[in-house]
């Protein structure tokens, strides 16, 4: 639609607005009430049929015949028909006559009473006598919406999108199930939720770059978090035992089909459990949540398949990388490490330190695993949080879920040793200072606290990149309002055009 024909409806939707105004009505009322849901009328018409009933929802349709009139009105249960007659749709103080008709356009809420009735061609309908407009729209709704391909306007108008296709809000009840699950699952395992700050000095828990903002009033530097473990782990130290945090977390990399800068995470911690109490809890909440949100255990995704309800076998890490590539990476030089990585047709850049190699050099091996697997045996230069095993101290404790080639979520016994945790922070700070902006931050105040002492603890995390697997979609498409560049149509500077001067302005400021 042009720019022209939409302020041309547009003006013509706003006449009237100022119409109803005159006759006396709100376009925009505050009250509203309704006695039944749509889905409620039809599935229980034969016991309501001839009751008098109050409706509210969009109207999507209208077409008139002279004495008669039809709409469809929709609320989040589904449509039902409107069946408008002349003579019985009266005007009053608060309601819109038959004559008046022309002032509704599709789009508009409106509450409707009348009568449950079945129409000669057996529709079930209800017969107004009374319409009232809750919300006048401005905007037309689209002709059409079928076959809507191109993402960038499906994402950046995601409203209209379930507006015209309803079934388009079912993947976010399906991600409101799951995460119900997520929560119920814990709280039957025992855990309690608690908050964590979002605005940290130091951020950490993960190898990610941090986002940076400002806090006006203390005129400091704060960064978003990218994980909740250290602030977790201090109140696993101040006496809580099962606790987890469900929020967004905030990590300034790429956007691909698996990623995105801002997400949804559920992270828990449990004191006096190792890493393999904790892999049998992770098993079984995935196949709860399988259970309970699709009722089945097995999935595809892309051109992977995995059953949650099958065994989960042990890779281990060294041996999986050393085997893949034909290298020893604890012996062979960084040059040979990068070499392979470079045969793999992965680049780093020259920067890059021998514990990101040879994580890249998993991540090669990892696309060929459909799992569910857990990986294990890292080694500790790739895992600064994770404790040591007491048989070989050269790797860690930790697991990862892998499914569908990538890491679905990560797991530790928690380092708990202060003098540890110092020197594993240090060499962490100094391949930051060295050019990594990825490696984790000296966090004092943690090894403080690390100093009065924090029990044996086991933490795990995973993010809605789990839900978007098992639904086979990309990380926007799972996402309801995902991260866009921003992008003005050209119609906003005919319909807004002292907003369009605004930002012409800024854009000149800032050039």
């Amino acid at each position: 639609m042009s720019g022209n024909t939409l302020n041309e409806i547009r003006r013509v939707r706003l006449e009237k607005i100022n119409k109803l105004v005159e006759l006396g009505f709100s376009p925009f009322p505050a009250e509203s009430h309704f006695t039944h849901k749509n889905s409620e009328l039809i599935e229980k018409f034969g016991d309501l049929e001839g009751s008098q009933v109050v409706i509210v929802g969009r109207l999507m349709s209208f077409r008139e015949h002279g004495a008669l009139s039809f709409g469809h009105l929709r609320d989040s249960s589904g449509d039902i028909q409107l069946f408008l007659k002349e003579g019985v749709l009266s005007a009053s103080s608060t309601s819109l006559g038959y004559d008046q008709l022309s002032l509704v356009d599709v789009g508009d809420f409106l509450q409707v009473s009348g009568k449950l009735i079945k129409t000669s061609r057996g529709e079930i309908s209800v017969e107004a006598t009374s319409l009232i407009i809750l919300s006048k729209s401005i905007r037309p709704l689209p002709e059409k919406w079928e076959g809507v391909t191109d993402p960038e306007t499906r994402f950046r108008k995601r409203y209209l999108e379930m507006i015209m296709d309803p079934s388009a809000k079912d993947l976010f009840l399906r991600k409101a199930k799951f995460w119900k699950a997520n929560r119920q699952f814990l709280a039957d395992n025992g855990f309690v939720e608690v908050e964590t700050p979002i605005m940290e000095h130091v951020t950490g828990g993960a190898d990610a770059k941090p986002f940076v903002t400002h806090h006006n009033a203390l005129d400091e530097d704060f960064y978003l978090r990218i994980s909740t473990e250290l602030y977790q782990k201090r109140l696993i130290s101040a006496g809580f035992e099962k606790i987890y945090t469900l929020g967004p977390n905030f990590r300034n990399e790429g956007i691909d089909d698996e990623h995105l800068q801002e997400y949804y995470q559920v992270e828990w911690y449990w004191a006096y459990a190792t890493y393999r109490h904790n892999m049998e809890l992770v098993k079984n909440m995935f196949r709860y949540i399988a259970e309970n949100v699709y009722g089945k255990t097995k999935f595809t995704k892309g051109s992977y398949e995995f059953d949650l309800s099958s065994d989960w076998p042990e890779i281990d890490y060294r041996s999986a990388v050393n085997s893949y590539h034909k290298v020893d990476i604890e012996k062979d030089s960084l040059e040979v490490l990068k070499a392979r990585l470079n045969d793999a047709g992965v680049f780093l850049e020259e920067s890059a330190d021998r514990g990101r190699v040879v994580d890249n050099l998993w991540k090669v091996v990892r696309k060929t695993i459909a799992g569910p697997a857990f990986l294990v045996n890292h080694p500790v230069s790739i895992s600064p949080l994770a404790k040591s095993d007491t048989s070989d101290p050269t790797v860690t404790q930790r697991f990862q879920v892998i499914i569908a080639g990538t890491e679905l979520g990560n797991g530790y016994s928690e380092l708990n040793d202060p003098t540890d945790q110092y020197r594993r922070f240090l060499d962490q700070q100094k391949a930051r200072d060295a050019g990594d902006d990825e490696a984790q931050m000296m966090d004092i105040d943690y090894v403080e606290m690390l100093e009065y002492g924090m029990p044996p603890t086991s933490g795990y995390g995973q993010s809605e990149r789990v839900f978007w697997f098992l639904e086979n979609v990309s990380a926007r498409e799972g996402t309801i309002f995902p991260q866009m560049k921003r992008s003005l149509d050209k119609s906003v500077e005919l319909i807004y055009p002292e907003y369009w001067e605004m930002v012409k302005k800024l854009e000149e400021v800032n050039q």
